[in-house]
C-alpha cells in the first residue's frame, strides 16, 4: 500500500536557518498520527510542507506517491486546518459552506450542516462573532467536509475545553473508521491521543527522532527502576534514551526489550507520555529503524 505522506530527507530553511532539517518519514495509510514537539520544533513546518503551503529547501515529500505541488488532483485529496484557524471574519458560516461547496469536488453539505447542528452554531452568524472554541470548531468543519483522503491539524485541541476536546476526538474516530481517512494532527496535549492515535512522530531542534507504529514503539522501549548507586552495574548492551535521578533512585528509558537485571530493578514497558516525554527531553536521542521505502 502507498503511504499517505513520505518525506526524504526533507528540510526547509528560512535565511540561514533550519526549520526543519534531514527528515525522512513516512506515514501509513489509514493511520491517525501524532506529531509531537516542544514549541519551534518544526512541527507546523512540517505540516506546510505536507500541505503544499510552502516549499521545500531540501529533499522531497509526497501524498499518495504523488509529489506534493504536482497536480489539482492531489490537492483535491488533503485538507488542512491551521493552528490559528483562519477564517474571513467577516463572512457568516454559511457563507463558508457557499465557499466550500464551490471550491471542492467531493465537498459533503450534508455532512457539514449536520455537524454545525449538533454543535448548535448557527450559519447566520459571522465568523467575528464566534469565540476562538467556536472558530475551532468551524474550520474543523470545511476540514472534514472536504471528505479527504489525508487530514492535517496543526493543534485543533489547543483552544477547545476538555468537553470539546473529547468531541472533537471522538469525531475524528468516525471519520477513519467510516472513510479510512488518514490524519496527522500536531498536539501538546498527549493523554488525548492515547486512545485516539496509533502512530507517532516526534520532532525535536528541526529533526525527527522516532516514527512508527505506537504499539510496536513501546514495546522496543523499556522503563528500568533501581538503585541509583547501582546504576554503573548495569550492562553496556543498555540503549539509554534518558535518565533521572529521584533521590536514591534512578530510572531509565531503554531501547530494549523487557530483561532480567536483578532484583534490585524493575522493568516495565513505558507510558506513551513516558516515551514522548523521554525522547524529547534528550534532543540528541533518536531511534528511527524507518521506512523500507525510504533511502538513506
Amino acid at each position: 500500500m502507498t503511504d499517505a505522506v513520505e518525506a526524504v530527507r526533507l528540510g526547509r530553511r528560512y535565511g540561514k536557518i533550519w526549520a526543519l532539517r534531514e527528515c525522512s518519514v513516512a506515514i501509513p495509510a489509514g493511520r491517525v498520527a501524532a506529531l509531537v514537539g516542544p514549541n519551534g520544533a518544526g512541527k507546523t513546518t512540517l505540516l506546510n510542507l505536507v500541505a503544499g503551503l510552502i516549499q521545500p529547501s531540501a529533499g522531497s515529500v509526497s501524498r499518495f506517491g504523488q509529489p506534493v505541488g504536482d497536480s489539482a488532483v492531489s490537492l483535491a485529496r488533503v485538507a488542512y486546518m491551521a493552528q490559528d484557524s483562519a477564517l474571513y471574519p467577516t463572512f457568516t458560516v454559511a457563507d463558508l459552506l457557499t465557499f466550500g461547496r464551490k471550491l471542492n469536488p467531493g465537498w459533503d453539505d450534508a455532512l457539514a450542516r449536520d455537524r454545525l447542528d449538533r454543535l448548535g452554531l448557527p450559519t447566520r452568524k459571522r465568523i467575528r462573532q464566534l469565540s476562538g472554541g467556536q472558530r475551532a470548531q468551524v474550520a474543523l468543519v470545511l476540514a472534514l467536509a472536504k471528505r479527504p483522503e489525508l487530514l492535517l491539524l496543526d493543534e485543533p485541541l489547543a483552544s477547545l475545553d476538555p468537553l470539546a476536546r473529547h468531541d472533537v476526538m471522538a469525531v475524528l474516530m468516525e471519520t477513519v473508521a467510516l472513510y479510512g481517512t488518514t490524519i496527522v494532527l500536531s498536539s501538546h496535549i498527549i493523554a488525548d491521543l492515547v486512545e485516539t492515535c496509533d502512530w507517532l512522530v516526534a520532532v525535536n531542534h528541526g529533526r525527527v527522532q522516532i516514527s512508527g507504529g505506537i504499539d510496536e514503539l513501546i514495546a522496543e522501549h523499556t522503563v528500568v527502576r533501581g538503585p541509583a548507586e547501582a546504576r554503573a552495574l548495569l550492562p553496556d548492551r543498555l540503549a539509554v534514551v534518558t535518565e533521572t535521578a529521584d533521590g536514591r533512585q534512578a530510572t531509565l528509558l531503554t531501547r530494549s526489550g523487557p530483561e532480567t537485571l536483578g532484583p534490585a530493578w524493575a522493568v516495565r514497558p513505558p507510558s506513551l507520555d513516558e516515551l514522548v516525554r523521554g525522547y524529547l527531553g534528550a534532543p540528541d536521542a533518536a531511534a528511527l529503524p524507518g521506512p523500507t521505502s525510504i533511502v538513506r
